[in-house]
């Protein structure tokens, strides 16, 4: 690093540069924490392939862009009298040190999972959250909400002892989705789904989810590893119909396997 005055004058620049932004740029005056929200949704997701992808460059990149918008969005808060700036690092540092009491205090925590646990426990106490489920955003990403809400009820208990009564529960789940696909039939496409079809199909989902937080998968980044191995497989697939003279998309299901299975082996 360049020391703590290259530090605080590069931040200084960037608050200097937003606050500049916002009072020149019409694009800038324009927005609305309901408009840049999804900008934001979007920086964060594109960090989070940066750090993924093991590319530096474009993380410092990323970065840059994902730190704009806290920047930005705590502007708008200054506007409304909400806090600046400031007030949002010193409450992250007051929470970060209350949530330690391990590292500022006389906790003791031997193991991640062990920080993880006590971490739980202190913002449900501390919090004086209402409920179980207090302040589970709506807007998480489906898989996401579905491993929160998860990790909020094994704080208090309600979990499965082990991976293995996740995989059992998944097991379940299963079979009571083929019992209504037997049924109901399959829909006919581009028709509404039958409901009970519909709600069975989510618990499996919602079991998969909680399979991966017992195995400390993250269930979004697992499914977008598992979309990117498909998009590969099936394109590898492609080609090497094409290298055999065929058309990949005119090929019956079994050809169509067959150089599918022939691009997973390539792997």
């Amino acid at each position: 690093m360049g020391g703590g005055d290259g530090l605080a004058a590069a931040l200084l620049d960037l608050q200097e540069l937003t606050e500049r932004l916002r009072r020149d740029c019409p694009w800038d005056r324009a927005q609305t924490a309901r408009t840049i929200v999804p900008h934001t949704v979007e920086e964060a997701y594109e960090t989070a392939d940066a750090a993924l992808c093991g590319d530096s460059g474009k993380l410092l990149d990323e970065l840059g862009d994902l730190l704009y918008q806290v920047y930005f969005l705590a502007l708008l808060l200054e506007e409304t009298g909400g806090g600046d700036l400031a007030a949002v690092a010193r409450a992250a540092h007051a929470k970060l040190v209350r949530r330690h009491p391990h590292v500022f205090g006389d906790g003791r925590a031997d193991s991640a999972g062990a920080v993880k646990r006590r971490w739980e426990t202190l913002k449900a106490e501390q919090e004086d959250r209402e409920g179980v489920f207090h302040d589970v955003p709506e807007t998480l990403p489906a898989l996401l909400r579905a491993r929160k809400v998860q990790r909020r009820a094994a704080v208090i208990g309600f979990d499965y002892p082990d991976a293995a009564g996740a995989v059992a529960d998944l097991d379940a789940e299963l079979d009571e989705l083929r019992a209504e696909l037997a049924r109901a039939g399959e829909p006919d496409p581009e028709t509404e789904p039958d409901p009970c079809q519909q709600h069975e199909l989510g618990d499996v989902l919602f079991a998969c989810v909680n399979v991966a937080r017992r195995l400390n998968v993250d269930p979004e980044l697992a499914l977008r590893s598992a979309s990117s191995r498909f998009v590969a497989r099936v394109e590898r697939a492609r080609g090497l119909a094409a290298a055999a003279g065929e058309e990949f998309a005119a090929l019956g299901l079994a050809e169509q396997d067959r150089y599918f299975d022939q691009a997973k082996e390539e792997e």
